[in-house]
């Protein structure tokens, strides 16, 4: 079976395709930004990779959520909730954590379908 790598570096692919399956690397926004706007840029991200990879949010099977801290929950959520696809709603675990640099709030890691 093909494996298919998407914007592949030395360190990481952002995506991996396998069979009908897209695994996306996690996504960060641009440091120091506020929840909000790290959270609507990540989503733009995965938008952006999952089209090029031949998919949409309408296909997404899971997506773990990484909060630098999760007194912002709320707030990643109000974003989340105006993206997602509500008839179409991935399985989701959210989880606070130390993220690469304090500067990042937000990470998500998303896997999807293909057709």
């Amino acid at each position: 079976m093909t494996i298919r790598r998407l914007e592949a570096g030395p360190r990481m692919s952002q995506a991996v395709i396998h069979g009908n399956t897209v695994y996306l690397a996690g996504q960060v926004g641009a440091p120091g930004e506020s929840v909000t706007i790290q959270t609507r840029a990540v989503l733009r991200e995965i938008d952006d990779l999952l089209a090029e990879a031949g998919t949409d949010k309408s296909k997404i099977l899971s997506a773990t959520i990484w909060l630098a801290d999760m007194a912002t929950f709320g707030e990643m959520n109000a974003v989340w909730d105006a993206w997602v696809d509500p008839a179409n709603a991935p399985a989701r675990a959210t989880g606070e954590s130390k993220l690469a640099t304090p500067d990042y709030k937000v990470e998500i890691i998303v896997i999807a379908a293909l057709d």
